[in-house]
């Protein structure tokens, strides 16, 4: 039975069903006679389990009678009975001692809005919040030529092979500029695996090498809109266009901090590095996301309190101006926005939204009718915090649901432990109200379902369970569908985390194969071995001579590929190579990985070679 149903019996004392669907409580009351609750079920259909009731009930009378109370409390009240609507906070009437106090704040902004209510006042601003938000978008990303564009990530130099042996698929190396615009919060936007630079690894920052330099030079790897935040070129809020130019070759990038940011050094050399320019040709550089946020926010704000639109219209409104904002504003997919992409997943969260309605807001939503104040702060303000996801809970170190991920980030898994228990001390206290209308064993049954139905995906070969936070809004809205102050805020939050996710990512599957998930990260590879260890290398032998070496090829591998400063300089089956053309003044680094059919496996950690002479050995694992 759904919510908003009610069975009433006929005079012939059948079962029939009534549907409720227009009741704003999703607890309707079931009347039935005053007849013994076992008695009530069909005797053919559940004679066995009647049976079996009955030799428990008179072997264990005492146990029967127990867990009898039990499930009578769990069951809840019969017939189910509806909570009533919250009364309005700020309708203050209060008696301290002799002095009363009376502040009808929603009763006089009922009266005194009366006027602003009417369908024709709503429609008219639905119409100029259109135009004017198109205005706002086009301001935001279409009066910037498209190819100036870039995100966050954007770099010069692939990571590993990916530039090609000698970097010649990243080429040219020098004598060329760019004007580029970059969109805000580029320093939220972090390596979600660790990054080899040299002998080192960094994770969980933006990728900057060098810029400690008199000219701020670059490494080619480095993030551009990082890298020009850091050095003043954008601002953080706002972020901006600069431009650029190639040096090249480049030896010893320095570290440098500022602006919030710090960078790493590199200390041989590269073969592209760049350097900011003075001045561009670009305009409408200003990232409008903070503006377009406050002007939203203010729009949503009349529409609770002055407005004031009948339940249905004020839903689709939250829902339209969220997903949009996000599409187009604060997470847009790819710089300027795909509107393909956010018209390709419009129509479906359109869909996902009217089962939300249906499930949950329309019992919840307009028991706040009458203290409008009250449900703009209820729920505008978790709202927009589930809108802007990726800001509220961008300092979490959590950014994937999979082991690999928990396990790779420092305090992840703390901090899932408090999301935990934060979270399922709201369940307990849903389940407690959801009880006390008499629902409990309805949403049990559904979740319990629902949970089997998860463990067996979970359970299936070659894929993996991945739990987007836009599922998690739809499978724990259905639960908040009652009229109290915390389902409220519940359904504000999840509402706009949905959103977040569906417009930000698509509606990505909930089963994705490990390729998917793999990002950068090793894949888990077999690792060759450098027989040129500390031990075997002879610092008296000019580097012109040397050979490092490693052993030979296993399994169903047809060869090696090995980055020499995190440039690929050899392809083949060969088992050494020369350092006759490096720097003995500098030091070198060597990564090594086996290679199938032309890809690459795991590189190993970097080994080492100073210009003293001195080989230090990789680090066991991948990098």
């Amino acid at each position: 039975m759904q919510p908003g149903t009610t069975l009433t019996p006929d005079t012939d004392s059948t079962i029939t069903l009534r549907d409720l669907s227009s009741s704003k409580s999703p607890s309707p009351s079931i009347h039935v006679r005053e007849v013994d609750i076992e008695t009530a079920a069909t005797p053919r259909k559940r004679s066995w389990v009647r049976k079996l009731i009955k030799r428990f009930s008179t072997k264990y009378p005492r146990s029967y009678e127990r867990l009898r109370r039990y499930a009578l409390y769990w069951r809840g009240p019969r017939p189910m009975v509806d909570l009533p609507d919250p009364h309005p906070l700020l309708d203050i009437d209060l008696r301290i001692r002799d002095t009363r106090i009376v502040l009808p704040l929603e009763s006089k902004l009922l009266r005194l809005t009366r006027s602003f209510t009417a369908r024709w006042v709503f429609s008219a601003f639905c119409v100029v919040y259109i135009i004017g938000f198109a205005f706002f978008s086009r301001a935001q990303s279409f009066l910037t030529p498209a190819q100036s564009f870039i995100g966050c990530t954007a770099a010069y130099w692939a990571a590993n092979d990916g530039c090609g042996l000698d970097g010649n698929l990243c080429m040219p190396f020098t004598n060329s500029s760019f004007e580029f615009r970059c969109p805000a919060q580029c320093d939220t936007v972090i390596l979600q695996n660790p990054r080899a630079v040299g002998n080192e690894e960094i994770a969980f920052v933006p990728l900057i090498v060098g810029g400690g330099d008199p000219n701020m030079t670059y490494r080619g790897d480095t993030f551009i809109c990082a890298a020009a935040l850091q050095a003043g070129v954008i601002d953080r809020s706002k972020g901006g266009c600069g431009s650029l130019e190639l040096v090249g070759n480049f030896t010893d990038y320095l570290p440098f901090q500022a602006h919030g940011l710090s960078s790493i050094g590199f200390p041989t050399v590269f073969p592209l590095s760049f350097r900011f320019t003075e001045g561009t040709s670009l305009s409408h550089c200003t990232d409008l996301r903070n503006y377009a946020l406050a002007f939203n926010i203010f729009v949503t704000c009349l529409l609770f309190m002055l407005l004031r639109p009948r339940p249905l219209p004020l839903f689709w409104s939250l829902v339209c101006i969220g997903f949009w904002h996000v599409a187009l504003f604060s997470q847009p997919q790819g710089p300027p926005p795909i509107l393909s992409n956010a018209f390709g997943s419009f129509l479906p969260v359109l869909f996902i939204s009217y089962g939300f309605w249906r499930l949950a807001f329309r019992f919840t939503l307009p028991a706040f009718a009458k203290a409008p104040i009250e449900a703009a702060i209820l729920y505008g303000a978790p709202f927009w915090a589930g809108v802007l996801t990726n800001l509220t809970t961008g300092q979490i170190p959590i950014d994937r649901l999979t082991a690999s991920d928990l396990r790779k980030r420092s305090g992840a898994i703390t901090a899932l432990v408090i999301i935990v228990l934060i979270v399922l001390a709201m369940a307990i206290n849903q389940v407690r109200v959801i009880r006390k209308t008499g629902w409990l064993p309805h949403y049990a049954k559904w979740y319990f379902s629902s949970g089997l139905v998860v463990l067996v995906l979970a359970l299936l070969p070659t894929l993996n369970l991945r739990i987007h936070h836009y599922i998690i809004a739809i499978a724990l809205l259905p639960a908040t569908a009652f009229p109290t102050r915390l389902s409220a805020i519940y359904q504000g939050f999840l509402l706009g985390m949905f959103l977040n996710g569906a417009a930000a990512f698509g509606l990505a599957s909930i089963l994705q194969t490990s390729q998917e998930l793999q990002q950068d990260a090793p894949i888990g590879t077999l690792l060759p071995t450098f027989l040129t260890n500390s031990t075997s290398y002879n610092a008296s032998v000019p580097l012109a001579e040397q050979l490092v070496q490693w052993g030979p090829l296993t399994d169903n591998w047809d060869g090696f590929e090995l980055l020499v400063d995190d440039v690929e300089r050899f392809v083949g089956t060969a088992l050494n190579f020369s350092l006759a053309a490096f720097d003995p003044t500098l030091p070198h680094f060597f990564r090594l990985a086996f290679t199938s059919q032309g890809e690459s496996g795991d590189f190993t950690m970097a080994a080492a070679l100073w210009p003293n002479g001195t080989w230090v050995d990789p680090l066991p694992g991948p990098s």
